[in-house]
């Protein structure tokens, strides 16, 4: 093959070549160690994936946006996810370095881009994390049996619950990766014998007038009108999006949230022993499992209580369906399992956004002191100051409705990616590719259609901070990353 430059223009579209990406891997200051397989990379995908989905998610969405067609939605947002994440296997295959969509678009789309879908992806992870924080410190006080885990100091509600579990985290990611992956199999193994408990117990107590009507017709609630609608909404004049088909469009947006996490398992390329064979079947095996998981257990949902039961309900989540039949034992249960769930879901969040600061810190983009390894492979310092940001926003700031957020920053790299396929394919066709995905360009067409759609269904707040959260971003680049681009003094 031959070897390519580091950059292909000056500027901010200069252009990180493949084989360049891939000899940064080797210098030994910032080398990650391999010790991951794909079995390893399909448990990341499911410990990471199975957690806030279907034990929060899946009840409020239905009780609140689409009735007993929630298992519609999973659908779509699967259908979405999918077709990405073919996008995702051939380019970890093609580049298998970390960074996941940021080292992809610094491949394809240049400098600039990648700074673009590298901030993006630290919103998405970082929100992600603080809000499942959140949700593990409220199933714990559900657990032990007190209100949540918070206490006031100085007038500021400080939740102790979620600083626990970030805490946690951070140690056992920063002692070495393949820790985390046994962490993460252990308590996978634990939540996904209670989902399997969830559907086979659940499905006892399925009453099919609970199905009726699948699609309620739409209503117009509070909230639906101004920037609570969603974009959709806002440029058509349609109607709200509480049920009906709008509802449903609107379902599938919100529970794409329950997917996220096939992606981080392509920021783990660099450290996994055989990349271009084992990323793509630990990111599609992911998938596969939890899409399954999840349209089961909606179901069951649906079935055992009605949609207007869980919308009136105090507290929405799994447990809930299950005390309103009074089982009150599996409510118990299930709430040990969302608490250990959640726990791994933490982990690789926080495990992905590692790794993409990682790899900005080694191109220099961000100060490269940070992408020094320890002694055990792993970035130390970035994951000590991954781990107080996370903390410091799960324990002080109120987050309750940041979840699109994390929605469309996924999509948004989501369909960057899929672009990149079609232009990598044109651009470097002699590339070695250990997956191919099929139908190109058909394929990442029909996933850039399916995301955009997705993101015009997030409300138009959710747009404003996005918009905001990039322009913070534009400021960093051209004030610090812009000057200290490794790429760019290369060139020079």
């Amino acid at each position: 093959m031959t070897q390519q430059p580091a950059t292909r223009t000056t500027g901010r579209w200069r252009t990180k070549s493949v084989e360049q990406s891939i000899a940064d891997t080797d210098e030994p200051d910032t080398r990650l160690r391999k010790d991951l397989n794909w079995w390893d990379l399909t448990v990341f995908g499911v410990s990471v994936v199975i957690g806030a989905g279907i034990f929060t998610i899946t009840a409020s969405t239905a009780g609140n946006l689409t009735g007993p067609a929630i298992s519609v939605s999973f659908i779509i947002a699967a259908i979405a996810c999918g077709l990405a994440a073919l996008c995702y296997a051939e380019f970890a295959s093609t580049v298998p370095v970390a960074g996941s969509a940021y080292t992809f678009s610094y491949a394809t789309f240049g400098e600039f881009v990648a700074w673009i879908i590298g901030w993006d992806l630290i919103l998405e992870f970082a929100v992600a994390a603080a809000v499942v924080a959140k949700g593990w410190s409220s199933y714990l006080g559900t657990v032990f049996g007190f209100g949540g885990g918070t206490v006031s100091v100085g007038g500021f509600a400080i939740d102790w619950g979620a600083l626990i579990i970030i805490a946690f985290v951070t140690a056992i990611l920063a002692y070495g990766t393949k820790l985390s992956a046994g962490v993460s199999l252990a308590i996978t193994a634990i939540k996904v014998s209670v989902v399997l408990l969830v559907v086979i117990v659940g499905a006892f107590y399925i009453k099919t007038s609970n199905f009726s009507p699948f699609i309620p017709p739409a209503e117009t609630a509070k909230g639906d009108s101004g920037t609570e609608q969603s974009l959709f909404s806002l440029m058509t004049g349609a109607e709200g999006s509480h049920y009906g088909w709008y509802g449903l469009l609107a379902g599938a947006s919100i529970v794409f949230f329950a997917f996220i996490g096939f992606d981080i398992v392509a920021t783990t390329a660099e450290e996994t022993k055989n990349p271009q064979r084992d990323v793509p079947r630990g990111i599609l095996a992911s998938l596969a499992i939890v899409t399954v998981l999840y349209v089961a257990v909606s179901v069951v949902l649906s079935g055992m209580v009605s949609y207007k039961q869980l919308r009136d309900a105090d507290t929405q989540n799994l447990a809930t369906a299950f005390a309103l039949n009074g089982i009150d034992w599996a409510a118990k249960v299930i709430s040990i399992g969302a608490l250990a769930g959640l726990t791994t879901v933490v982990i690789v969040l926080v495990l992905g956004q590692t790794r993409v600061l990682f790899a900005m810190s080694r191109d220099g983009l961000l100060p490269r002191q940070l992408a020094r390894t320890g002694q055990h492979g792993t970035p130390v310092r970035i994951t000590l100051i991954v781990g107080a940001i996370v903390a410091v926003t799960a324990t002080v700031f109120p987050i309750d409705k940041l979840e699109e957020m994390v929605n469309i920053g996924t999509l948004f790299a989501f369909v960057l990616v899929s672009a990149g396929v079609i232009v990598l394919r044109r651009s470097r066709p002699e590339l070695e590719r250990g997956f191919r995905a099929p139908w190109v360009p058909v394929l990442p067409v029909l996933s850039i259609i399916a995301c955009v759609w997705l993101m015009l269904n997030l409300t138009g707040l959710t747009w404003i901070r996005f918009v905001i959260w990039m322009l913070i971003g534009l400021v960093v680049y051209f004030l610090y990353g812009r000057r200290h681009s490794l790429v760019g003094r290369r060139a020079g």
